[in-house]
């Protein structure tokens, strides 16, 4: 299995960029860029030199980078034709020449925009994903109609600070019915630059992962594990719920995504945390026991393809079952580090059934005397898509972020044996 590793943020790369957030600069500065023409064949570079080992949205944030003095409007320009070739690529002759193909996605995206009931429904479900992903899960005209559309932008705010934020931010919307501080934002401003942002008053987080933080409802003063924390995305909204107060231990088996976490907790004003380094093994960081654990696992991200295009085209089914393996070791691995009463979270930005339903039926068949399904809360938008329920999956449509799907244990009391077998080999290519 070859790739890498996306933190939480990294499947926002999409939207960041079609929606001009581009932070290619050190916090506080802000250089004025010349004005001048996009770059000619700026493109077609980066599509050509985009791979399963180089991913695009990787690609384009280096090139983007290195060209100085583009111009906020261009880099969105030369974002937006990468972004559509990789989304509209099942229409594409792939023989013809680049300049072509990249013409015609284009095309494909405007209509798309204009008339989404020119493409029928079966066309969509045809081209919109390769053919193994068919096998793997449900591909419903819904799903494929909402992947085919351009990401939306969503900002978390501190708790019951949506409004001012809003106000402050303009061309935004505070989304209360779908999650208490959700905002969607629609302007072209970088928010990387803005005040508010280097203030913590916000972090970009897509709605999905944004649900993930309530589903696990975290009370003042429990203590938390995020074993899979990556940069901290979900860690610093556990902390938020639980108001600054109580103790969450956030481990990641890279120390550098760690160091990451701990700026971007110092920007968010976030001091209740500790990080750890865990490699996945059965060896714990620590020897406490946790009100809640949340394994946040490494993923195919199947549920990004809206914002990370490329990626429908580099993941393979080899990676789905090597990924569930791996899913299932970390459930097993961490399953010891709950108390008697506490709770054991599970979250995948993955919609495939051997990542999801099959792994919660792993898990339940080897822990049931352990562990009992537990009831998540259910989510403030329509009860009838998010009623109370052991287990849940987000659709794209649904809400308008990303794919997700989580499960949640309570542990019963009683002594629990560690299950997981030998050491987890390195995630280093998916998403979590």
């Amino acid at each position: 299995m070859n790739g890498r590793k996306h933190h939480r943020s990294g499947p926002e790369a999409g939207a960041l960029f079609e929606s001009s957030q581009t932070d290619f600069h050190e916090p506080g500065r802000r250089p004025a860029p010349r004005s001048r023409a996009p770059q000619a064949g700026l493109p077609e570079r980066i599509i050509t030199a985009s791979s399963r080992e180089n991913p695009a949205d990787k690609v384009l944030r280096e090139q983007l980078k290195a060209e100085h003095d583009i111009m906020p409007s261009d880099m969105r320009a030369v974002a937006q034709t990468v972004f559509n070739y990789f989304r509209w690529r099942g229409w594409l002759d792939l023989a013809s020449p680049l300049n072509l193909q990249i013409r015609k996605a284009r095309e494909l995206a405007a209509n798309f925009i204009a008339s989404p009931e020119s493409f029928s429904d079966a066309s969509l479900v045809e081209r919109a994903v390769p053919d193994w992903v068919r096998v793997e899960m449900d591909v419903t005209p819904a799903w494929a109609r909402a992947i085919q559309a351009e990401p939306r932008l969503w900002l978390r705010a501190k708790p019951e600070q949506g409004a001012r934020l809003v106000e402050k931010l303009g061309a935004a919307k505070l989304e209360k019915t779908l999650l208490p501080d959700a905002v969607h934002y629609k302007g072209e401003e970088d928010l990387f630059r803005r005040d508010e942002f280097h203030a913590g008053e916000f972090e970009i987080q897509d709605l999905a992962s944004q649900a993930v933080g309530w589903l696990c409802a975290p009370q003042p003063g429990e203590t938390w594990w995020d074993a899979n924390a990556g940069e901290g995305g979900k860690t610093l909204h556990l902390s938020a719920l639980m108001q600054n107060k109580g103790l969450i231990w956030a481990s990641d088996r890279m120390a550098w995504r760690l160091k990451n976490l701990k700026r971007r907790a110092a920007r968010a004003q976030v001091f209740n945390f500790r990080a750890a380094p865990w490699d996945g093994a059965a060896k714990l960081p620590t020897k406490t026991k946790f009100d809640g654990v949340l394994v946040d696992a490494p993923c195919s991200g199947v549920g990004t393809w809206q914002r990370n295009p490329h990626a429908r085209w580099t993941a393979t089914p080899q990676d789905v079952q090597e990924l569930a393996a791996i899913q299932k070791r970390l459930l097993a691995h961490a399953a010891p580090a709950v108390k008697p009463g506490g709770k054991l979270i599970y979250s995948v930005c993955t919609l495939t059934r051997a990542e999801t339903s099959a792994v919660v039926d792993d898990f339940n068949a080897r822990f049931a005397a352990e562990f009992e399904p537990l009831e998540l809360p259910g989510l403030p938008a329509s009860q009838s898509l998010f009623a109370p329920a052991p287990t849940l999956t987000i659709w794209p449509q649904d809400l308008g972020g990303n794919g997700m799907f989580i499960a949640g244990w309570r542990r019963k009391p009683g002594g629990i044996e560690n299950r997981g077998g030998d050491s987890l080999s390195p995630a280093s290519g998916f998403q979590s």
